[in-house]
């Protein structure tokens, strides 16, 4: 294993040479940002959708990519079925660009690897083929990457490969334990974290029970594990992300001005604030991917 792994390191050495460096069209950095929860159910999926949508408006070319590769929701959520997924580009049979799929609303998504187990089971050289797959994805300025739920080696992977890791969290007891268990295995599990870690509460009825429950989070977080979690803002439950659901559409579509929407809109508004690191890109984020042991 430990050839294997070095093996991987030089051919992303080599790797970071070559291409455009993880930089978009205009020449920006491409920001890559894994939304993820330590539990289902807390609306994870829609909050990576429905944050491409927000950022599509700003003018930014926005890739959704569906990380789950248990069970992969984002297709689900906009009333599409992909021909083709990760799994195809994993064993070579399509390209990345292949298999991207253009919405109607302006971004494009990439769908998850149903019934594919481990990216840590990939040998070398399909490893290398989905990096040079992956990198095809610097020409985007936002790449939103939506995990499973939960704390399995993927999800970890992907938070450790980004630029930024936003955890999803509602004022549930269950949620919030959950979320603070996933912060507690990045703490702990993750070396040399170089990442803004952000923290996102959703489905709450008013502006002092998010507070609440971030000031609960971000304290522990630095109390127990020396560890900065931003609060970066919270979504109120709002009946208009129920219906989208059942309609297969993002709630930013249905109602653009509705009370979700609006939060959701605060929030990029946010992370558009927030500084990116300088160094790296996109072939730093999958040199990070894979050079996890």
């Amino acid at each position: 294993m430990e050839d294997q792994a070095e093996k991987l390191r030089e051919m992303m050495r080599k790797k970071s040479g070559e291409g455009s460096g993880g930089r978009s069209r205009d020449g920006k950095k491409t920001r890559v940002i894994t939304v993820t929860s330590g539990k289902g159910g807390v609306g994870k999926t829609n909050m990576s959708v429905n944050m491409a949508l927000a950022y599509a408006r700003l003018g930014k070319k926005v890739v959704v990519m569906d990380a789950d590769l248990g069970l992969a929701n984002v297709n689900v959520m906009l009333n599409m079925i992909p021909k083709f997924n990760l799994y195809h580009v994993i064993r070579k049979q399509k390209t990345m660009r292949e298999i991207m799929v253009d919405t109607e609303y302006g971004i494009s998504i990439v769908a998850g690897a149903s019934g594919f187990s481990k990216i840590a089971n990939l040998t070398d050289d399909e490893r290398q083929n989905f990096i040079n797959e992956l990198d095809t994805l610097s020409n985007a300025d936002i790449i939103i990457i939506d995990t499973a739920a939960g704390v399995s080696s993927n999800v970890l992977d992907f938070i450790a490969a980004a630029d930024d890791a936003v955890i999803v969290t509602t004022p549930e007891p269950t949620a919030i334990t959950d979320a603070y268990g996933i912060i507690k295995i990045i703490a702990t599990e993750i070396d040399n974290l170089n990442m803004g870690l952000k923290l996102v509460v959703n489905r709450v009825k008013t502006v002092a029970e998010a507070k609440k429950v971030a000031d609960r989070m971000t304290s522990i977080a630095g109390q127990f594990l020396n560890l900065k979690v931003e609060y970066l803002g919270f979504i109120y439950d709002d009946v208009t992300v129920s219906h989208a659901v059942l309609r297969q559409k993002p709630f930013m579509v249905i109602d653009p001005k509705c009370k979700a929407s609006l939060c959701v809109q605060h929030i990029v508004g946010r992370m558009e604030k927030s500084e990116i690191r300088e160094s790296g890109g996109i072939t730093e984020m999958f040199r990070r991917l894979f050079g996890r042991k």
